[in-house]
Parts: C-alpha cells; sequence; structure tokens
C-alpha cells in the first residue's frame, strides 16, 4: 500500500503512558503481508509492559495476541504459510529468525539469533515498518512470521484466545506429560489458569485441582464448569492439606504455577508435587526471592523442574482446533470488548484497578 493509507495505533512511549497516533501502512512484497487486525486479547504481561515491568524501547505498539484477515499477502508468503487474502489468521508471537541453533533445532520459541527478543508487541517503532503490535488496525506480516488460519465464523474476541489456551496446552500437559488419568493441581484462576482446566480435561486428566483467591469467586465456579473437579480459596484454606484431603490423601502427578507476582505459589508447588512428579513455573515473579525455599525437597522427591516461556506451534495448532469445535463455552471467559481508544481502561481492568469491574479475557477491537 504506498497510497499514504495509515492505521490507527495505540503507542506506549514511556512507563504508564499510551497515545493514539496514525502511522503510515507499509508496502508489501513478495515475502511478507499486512493484517487488518479484528481484535487483539489482553494477558498479565501487557499490564507489566505498561507499568515499565518488561524491558522494552519505547515508543512501541503492544499487542502479542492478534487474530486478523490478511488483506496483502506475496505469492512467496502466500505458498510459505499456506493462506491467502481474505483468510482470518492469528499470529504467533514470537517471530523467529529461522537460522540460529535453536529455529534449526525445533525451539524456535528460544530465539535469539539476533539478539534481541523479535516479538509482535515487543519491537519498537525504530524497526522498520514499525506496525509490530495488536493494538492497532494494521499488523505488519513479516517474512518470518508464523500464522494459524482460523474459522471466519469464531467471534474474533474468541478467536484471540488462542494464545491462552495455546498456553495451557503447553503448559498443562506437553510439558509435563500429563497423562491420562493423572491429577493435575493448577495454581492460578486467571486465563492462563482456566485455559489450562480445558487443556488438561481434554489430555484426559484424572482429577482436575486449581487454586485461587476469594475475588477469583467467579472464576473459580467457570473452571468447575470447564471441568475442573476440585476448587480451593488460598485465603480460606491451607492449598496442599486441601489439595491432598481432595485427592484421597495422595500428592498430585503435577502441578502447574500460572500466578503472578506470588513467589509463594513456587514453594507450594514443589510441596504439592509427589515424588517423581513434575512442576511447571510459568507465572513471573519479578525480582523477588521466593521464602522458604528449600532446595533438598526437590532432591529428596526427585521432581522435575520446568520453567516455561511462550507457546509453540502444535499447541498453538491445538488451541485453534479446540476454539473452533465449540466444545467448551469460551464466551464465558470473555468479558470486556473495548475500543483501542479505550486501552489503558482495558489494562486496568485487567489489572483489577477499576472499581466495579470483574474481567478474565479482555480483547481489544480497532
Amino acid at each position: 500500500m504506498a497510497d499514504g493509507r495509515v492505521s490507527r495505533a495505540v503507542v506506549q512511549t514511556g512507563v504508564r503512558a499510551l497515545e493514539l497516533r496514525e502511522l503510515p501502512v507499509p508496502e508489501t512484497g513478495s515475502e511478507d503481508g499486512l493484517l487488518k487486525v479484528d481484535a487483539c486479547g489482553i494477558c498479565g504481561s501487557d499490564y507489566e509492559q505498561f507499568e515499565g515491568v518488561l524491558p522494552v524501547r519505547f515508543p512501541v505498539i503492544p499487542g502479542h495476541e492478534p487474530v486478523g484477515t490478511i488483506v496483502e499477502i506475496g505469492d512467496v508468503a502466500a505458498r510459505r504459510w499456506g493462506v491467502q487474502a481474505g483468510d482470518r489468521v492469528a499470529v504467533e508471537t514470537l517471530i523467529p529468525c529461522g537460522f540460529c541453533e535453536d529455529c534449526v533445532a525445533g525451539k524456535y520459541r528460544l530465539c535469539m539469533g539476533n539478539r534481541r527478543m523479535n516479538a509482535y508487541g515487543y519491537l519498537g517503532l525504530d524497526v522498520e515498518p514499525g506496525l509490530w503490535g495488536g493494538y492497532a488496525e494494521y499488523l505488519y506480516l513479516e517474512p518470518h512470521a508464523l500464522v494459524h488460519k482460523i474459522d471466519k465464523a469464531i467471534a474474533p474476541e474468541i478467536a484471540t484466545m488462542f494464545n491462552p489456551l495455546g498456553a495451557g496446552f503447553r503448559w498443562a500437559v506437553d510439558m509435563p506429560a500429563l497423562a491420562v488419568g493423572e491429577t493435575i493441581v493448577i495454581l492460578g484462576a486467571g486465563q492462563r489458569g482456566l485455559a489450562s482446566v480445558i487443556a488438561a480435561r481434554e489430555a484426559g486428566a484424572g482429577t482436575i485441582i486449581i487454586t485461587g483467591l476469594s475475588a477469583d469467586e467467579r472464576k473459580l465456579a467457570l473452571a468447575k464448569e470447564l471441568g475442573a473437579d476440585v476448587t480451593i480459596d488460598v485465603e480460606h484454606q491451607d492449598p496442599v492439606s486441601a489439595m491432598r484431603d481432595a485427592n484421597g490423601g495422595r500428592l498430585a502427578d503435577v502441578v502447574v504455577d500460572v500466578t503472578s507476582y506470588a513467589v509463594e505459589a513456587v514453594t507450594q508447588a514443589i510441596n504439592m508435587a509427589k515424588r517423581g512428579g513434575r512442576v511447571v513455573l510459568a507465572g513471573t515473579k519479578g525480582p523477588k526471592p521466593v521464602p522458604d525455599f528449600i532446595s533438598d525437597r526437590i532432591v529428596m522427591k526427585e521432581l522435575t523442574i520446568k520453567g516455561a516461556f511462550g507457546v509453540d506451534w502444535p499447541n498453538y495448532e491445538r488451541a485453534i482446533r479446540t476454539i473452533e469445535s465449540g466444545k467448551y463455552p469460551l464466551e464465558k471467559l470473555h468479558t470486556h470488548t473495548l475500543p483501542l481508544e479505550e486501552a489503558e481502561r482495558a489494562i486496568r481492568i485487567l489489572a483489577r484497578q477499576e472499581p466495579g469491574e470483574d474481567a478474565i479475557h479482555i480483547a481489544l477491537v480497532p
């Protein structure tokens, strides 16, 4: 598009500073494309970026969970991605280089081939052509971008759940190798905790237990509707004792921590896992020490502990197929749809900073 067209976009210019701008829409060639954003999901890392916890170069367009319609695509890109103009696609967060050691080993989620995190929502406006975030009308599809076709009949704000649900499949099922009939405990009842409930139920878990705060009463009730067997309010129950009581006195095969900032969840996860159990730590805590951390508990129980960062192609695909199946009432997870102009309010709602608002999943729609 060399006709002077512009895209409205929310630009973060500094810590807790957002402004609406108009940016030029770039030309595209044979190997790239242009996406008209239909919706972009918001998650906890958007709030961390807004607060300045995540290190990004300003100015930057936030938004790493975009779903949209392809309006321009080159011949080479169309063959590579298997899509064409008019298709709706979900766009992966990471933009791997494709050539570094991790990429060629199939671990593209760890790509640091250019010594920086190449990802939608985190590349600054100083990197041409600038339209790198989902909080905008248009998104540039770089030649190394990864896209997944998704049914156009799905409401766009529901389609953006491909990202949290993909995390649920990777973190709660794939990484810990959750087996049919096993017991899994999910620490945290946010959108990724609820997504983990869905993923664990799809994988055939025997018992699914999820924890949350008293303020999560609505989310915990929804967790049961999505497939959880037991819910635990950690503010009124000892989570380890309550988990054992609910599981016939046994500890868990798998524990997944998706809480943010709650460092005590790390020790809870270790204490909840059985001998030989598996623990996945996915919730970021910031630069805070973990209290009462005793490494010998890991040694004596022979635990496997993995850190989880991001999602990969197979689990995004599992998530999209699950969304398209209509098997789960995902509309009950989605609580707010807001325009670009209300991006800051959307972030504050998710962070529980707006009185009277109770959010689970939020999407911006240009």
